[in-house]
């Protein structure tokens, strides 16, 4: 690979990534609240301004009339038309900002890696095998974990803020994150995203195996692949679509794991630990809080991305690769 299309790669998917970010902004706000213990979205009051959860005593519970201990947990619709009664249509875009800051240099560094350590493990072991798409999946995700988890876990406090009339701002939450823990404090359920590696190799494996198949498919039919039109377009949608949604069905309980743990001043600890008491106190359920919201956002998350990358990767070659062949 040049130095061009590296470039071309690297812009196409920051591109790719802050398009899919602000497009399914609501439907993230809205799967972070769901795997969050605090945010209201589990009680039968939670649509009536959320007295359960602001209650401090007993006696205030009793008085409000607190719900049973099985919670329930609010519908998709329901979720959405609540954060804009009580806190306003801006408050589904809670935590964009670092979400756009930490898109493109997230999908930079992960693109970047992953291309790398595919020419790696080539050199050593079979080509193109499910082996070296999961070592460079593994090395990818470990270098785009660790540097951007400082990022994400803001993203999440911001977007788990419940106040409407004093928003706390990027720049007061890193401060109260800092006096509270430090630095180690940015890297609370970093162990959460390292067990979330899983899915990136889950996805990339089943992707790359369905990208094979949809090429051998066109040069077994005699069709030339050199050119894009709608359909190469549309086949890898659906590849990267069918391919995230069943590693995220796989991997999900890290992801509510990892928000659990990013919550201020909780119960949770440690990976295993968070897993077992969730578990535990709301069951397998609780496990998978939020999964049908981050499917609904991760189908067309994905498309969009996929589309977005394919398109700017073409334009951007056609327009710089070519001419300089030329």
């Amino acid at each position: 690979m040049s130095q061009a299309e590296a470039v071309i790669h690297l812009v196409a998917g920051g591109v790719a990534g802050t398009v899919g970010a602000i497009v399914t902004c609501p439907l993230e706000v809205v799967k972070t609240r769901l795997q969050s213990s605090h945010s209201g979205f589990h009680s039968r009051l939670a649509s009536h301004h959320n007295i359960y959860t602001t209650c401090q005593t007993l006696a205030e519970q009793r008085r409000y009339g607190a719900p049973s201990p099985t919670p329930q947990t609010m519908s998709l619709v329901q979720c959405l038309k609540h954060i804009i009664k009580y806190e306003g249509p801006l408050a589904l875009f809670k935590g964009l900002g670092p979400n756009l800051v930490g898109v493109a240099p997230s999908r930079a560094v992960y693109f970047l890696t992953y291309s790398q350590a595919k020419l790696f493990w080539n050199g050593l072991l079979p080509t193109e095998t499910p082996i070296v798409h999961i070592l460079s999946a593994s090395c990818a995700g470990f270098m785009a974990c660790t540097l951007t988890n400082p990022i994400w876990f803001v993203k999440t406090r911001l977007q788990l803020d419940l106040n409407k009339d004093n928003r706390i701002t990027v720049k007061q939450c890193v401060r109260q994150i800092y006096a509270q823990s430090g630095i180690r404090g940015f890297y609370k359920g970093i162990t959460a995203s390292y067990m979330g590696i899983s899915e990136t190799i889950v996805h990339f494996v089943i992707y790359e195996a369905v990208k094979a198949k949809l090429i051998e498919h066109r040069v077994r039919n005699m069709q030339e692949y050199d050119t894009k039109n709608y359909r190469d377009f549309l086949e890898f949608m659906v590849a990267g679509g069918l391919s995230k949604t069943i590693a995220s069905c796989l991997a999900y309980p890290h992801e509510v794991a990892r928000t659990r743990l990013r919550e201020e001043g909780n119960k949770y600890n440690r990976f295993w630990q968070t897993l077992g008491l969730v578990a535990k106190e709301e069951g397998i359920r609780g496990v998978y809080r939020g999964l049908a919201t981050q499917l609904v956002r991760q189908i067309p998350n994905t498309a969009i991305m996929m589309a977005t990358y394919e398109a700017v990767v073409y334009i951007l070659s056609v327009r710089f690769i070519n001419e300089e062949e030329l």
